[in-house]
């Protein structure tokens, strides 16, 4: 696309943000509400719509190359991400539920499911990228000088006599086959060349022709006729449209390229734009500097005589503290600015009034918090539902303002121009300015001085500077540093080699296969909690971890979220999810699973060092993941046997510790993943892991994508003869990690070689399938009560329950219970 198209994108972007600041920031005092349906319609249509503004955002940032408008980019961009978050964990609070469904809203707006998907934001990589290679160097080089360990074809080596014994026999008994099978190919040949040899009744040659005519056009209108009705199917996306033979020519190839070529002008750009800083600044200087410094001192002079004319005496002038020269360039008569200067000398309050203001405050706070006490019962009843304080809107209406003052109808001079001049002088003449006050400031001093000394015959008193007084404060304890005379290097590299800090895999959000939940909301108005689908966990991956953790901003400013816990039945990619946080923002990670680190830094010396090195490398290269596989066993109460050997309670009165020093400066994130939370009590748990991501089975529409996608990606050729339709509805019950691992199976290299002549059919991906435990609704079921006892579920039910015994009230005559009652936010 044009710069042009990118520019009207970004105008659409800002005018929906600018529709949404009007409700934001209303004009009066907003009005408390007490429906709670309404009040999610709000939240949530705002949400859909602030996502709508940021994808359109993403793409602008990637892709203008004007410099000065990459900037006010970034800082609405940023804004946007925020306000998302903030809105997500609104109506988290709101609904005591992680999930929301939006297809209602969606069905209003005209939209569809891949409008609101959340795309993660270039920059985070893109901006790192040289300080990320440098990092992911370092990793594979101490990997390598890593003795491997014996891998799996040494170990299978060690195996008993009846074992050896039947390897050989399925060798021997293959080898048999193939020359069966030889044998009769040989026979079937000689066997066609005597048929051949023996001659057929001879035919008349235009009875002949006639029926190689009536077979030929038979053949060839059943061709056409199939052609047909693919393309029909395909242009009813009925059919996969098939892949071209040359990639390179597709518009796909070249929209890549174009973007690439963009970055790299954006770059070029980039470093336009700081040489002008520079080079502007310096003749500003050498061209206007000298006029600026003759009017100022011009002017300081005038004051100079003013002030003498109307007190009889020269000025005192003012500190570079109070401002210096600027309080003069004010528009202010003689008269104000002696008194403002006076003021400003004389500004040292009484001991007494501060211990008065001491003890007024003392008696205000008692006082706020006896009508806090009296009126807690009645505020949630009377007041009802107000927006909450935004950390982000700020930032959206600054940004808004800068874009219409500054960028709205105006137009590049130049195509692929690198920067404004102007406005570049118009920043950088103040920069100057201020430079040559504080020179003229010197001189004027002086000069001031030697004025009262010959004139006024009095020697300028020097004014006492004011020792601003620290508040004494609780200090707080300093880490002891367990390592000073190592550096990160060293520390990041003992911390590979004993295998805590791993290389997460190379898998990106989109890769996690799964569709929208399309009756999420029906099935809630019908009094049925729906399951979420695989998109939601998408959504809630990127907007509890990948967002706040990859942009330090906005993990300033969000919601903190400290931990999260990943559950999920078997083999349904809770390990994926993990890694894809970490590769989606080029952090680090450490592996802190129990098996990882048994054995390692042993002893409570050991385990202190540990933490120390987690903590500092982590702080050192963030953003940091810690990843632990397993966590329920950190909790349980009566461990098995081989569990016992693992010791997975090592961590458990560590990790609340280190929660706590967690902030919001500090880009750190903790990832359990769990198969059975149901095994560990539910309040402790909880309490390390506040935030919950619960991934489902995957449903019909989920499981067709994924055999679709996983198919073509092992290199698969998806035919109408592959019924994707029945091997999903065949697969209920089967996570992903079966799906996939039946697809590897089949597919092989044999196989994919033989899919031109025999194409590939449903029924070869049962027996690979069934040899596998699917995942029953009573399982399902268990992770669904286990969700109603965490203090989430608990807070849901509770609700539920209080509108129901509202309803019944409102019905037996109106002493019912408060059905409409709400939380204030």
């Amino acid at each position: 696309m044009s710069s042009s198209t990118y520019n009207k994108q970004w105008h659409d972007a800002q005018m929906q943000i600018s529709d949404l600041l009007q409700i934001e920031i209303p004009v009066g005092e907003p009005k408390p509400e007490t429906d709670k349906l309404a009040v999610f319609q709000l939240l949530a249509t705002m949400y859909v719509k602030y996502v709508q503004s940021f994808r359109k955002l993403e793409e602008c940032y990637d892709q203008i190359t004007h410099a000065q408008k990459r900037r006010v980019l970034r800082h609405v961009l940023d804004g946007c991400i925020g306000r998302i978050i903030e809105l997500k964990h609104e109506m988290i609070q709101l609904e005591f539920s992680e999930y929301h469904f939006f297809d209602d809203i969606l069905q209003d707006l005209k939209l569809t499911p891949n409008d609101i998907e959340l795309p993660i934001p270039k920059y985070y990589k893109l901006e790192r990228a040289e300080a990320l290679q440098e990092k992911e160097k370092l990793l594979g080089e101490i990997l390598e000088q890593i003795p491997a360990k014996e891998s799996k074809d040494k170990q299978d080596l060690n195996m008993t006599l009846e074992e050896a014994i039947r390897l050989i026999q399925n060798h021997e008994r293959a080898r048999q086959g193939r020359a069966r099978a030889q044998m009769y190919r040989n026979l079937l040949k000689e066997m066609e060349r005597a048929n051949a040899n023996r001659g057929e009744a001879s035919m008349d040659r235009n009875i002949a022709a006639t029926h190689i005519q009536r077979y030929w056009r038979g053949f060839i209108t059943r061709k056409k006729a199939a052609q047909w009705r693919h393309e029909e199917f395909m242009f009813l996306g009925m059919e996969p449209t098939p892949l071209p033979k040359d990639t390179k020519q597709t518009p796909q190839y070249q929209q890549r390229k174009t973007e690439e070529r963009r970055r790299e002008i954006v770059k070029h750009n980039e470093k336009e734009f700081q040489q002008a800083l520079v080079s502007i600044k310096e003749r500003l200087r050498n061209t206007e500097g000298p006029d600026m410094k003759e009017r100022m001192i011009s002017q300081i002079r005038q004051w100079f005589l003013e002030c003498r004319d109307v007190t009889g005496k020269f000025p005192d002038y003012p500190d570079e503290d109070e401002g210096g020269s600027a309080l003069i360039f004010k528009n202010k008569t003689v008269a104000e600015l002696e008194h403002d200067i006076q003021e400003m000398d004389n500004a040292k309050p009484d001991k007494k009034d501060k211990k008065k203001d001491k003890k007024d405050k003392k008696k205000d706070k008692k006082d706020k918090k006896k009508d806090g006490k009296d009126k807690k019962g009645k505020k949630d009843e009377d007041e009802g539902w107000t927006m909450a304080p935004s950390n982000f809107v700020p930032d959206l209406n600054e940004g808004n303002t800068s874009y219409k003052d500054i960028w709205l109808g105006k137009k590049d001079s130049a195509l692929n121009q690198a920067y404004d001049g102007e406005l570049i002088k118009e920043e950088k003449r103040l920069e100057v300015e201020e430079a040559i006050r504080l020179e003229v400031d010197e001189l004027m001093r002086e000069e001031l001085k030697n004025l009262k000394a010959a004139i006024d015959k009095s020697k300028d008193k020097k004014k006492k500077k004011k020792k601003s007084k620290k508040k004494k404060g609780k200090k707080k304890k300093k880490e002891k540093d367990l390592t000073p005379d190592r550096t990160i290097t060293e520390l990041f590299t003992e911390l590979v080699e004993q295998g805590i800090i791993i290389k997460p895999e190379s898998n990106n959000l989109s890769e996690f296969e799964g569709d929208y939940s399309y009756l999420g909301t029906t099935l809630r108005q019908a009094g049925i909690e729906p399951m979420p689908s695989l998109t939601d966990v998408r959504h809630l991956a990127a907007l509890f971890g990948i967002l706040p953790l990859g942009s330090e901003a906005i993990h300033e400013k969000a919601p903190l979220v400290k931990s999260v816990l990943i559950t999920g039945p078997r083999n349904c990619g809770k390990k994926m999810l993990a890694h894809i946080i970490a590769h989606e923002t080029g952090a680090t990670v450490f592996d802190l699973s129990a098996a990882n680190i048994v054995g390692k830094y042993p002893g409570k010396d050991g385990l202190k060092m540990l933490m120390h090195l987690v903590s500092k490398v982590g702080k050192a290269l963030q953003p940091t993941v810690i990843l632990i596989n397993n966590c329920e066993k950190q909790f349980v109460k009566k461990l098995p046997k081989a569990d016992k050997e693992l010791d997975p309670k090592r961590l458990k009165k560590v990790l609340p510790k280190f929660l706590k020093t967690i902030k919001q400066d500090s880009r750190f994130l903790l990832i359990g993943t769990s198969g059975s939370p149901f095994d560990a009590p539910v309040k402790p748990l909880c309490k390390q892991y506040s935030n919950i991501i619960m991934i489902p089975r995957p449903d019909y529409a989920s499981r067709y994508l994924m055999w679709k996608s996983f198919i073509t990606k092992n290199n698969g050729i998806i035919t109408d003869k592959l019924d994707l339709s029945s091997l999903a509805k065949v697969s209920d019950g089967y996570t992903p990690g079966y799906i996939l691992g039946a697809v590897k199976e089949v597919l092989t290299e044999r196989r994919i070689s033989q899919q031109q002549t025999k194409p590939l059919q449903a029924f070869e991906f049962i027996p690979a399938l069934a040899r596998n435990d699917p995942i029953y609704v009573d399982e399902e079921e268990s992770f669904k009560k286990w969700w109603s006892k965490t203090p989430l579920g608990n807070k849901r039910a509770k609700a539920a329950a209080d509108e129901e015994d509202g309803g019944k009230g409102a019905k037996g005559g109106g002493k019912g219970g408060k059905g409409g009652k709400q939380k204030k936010k």
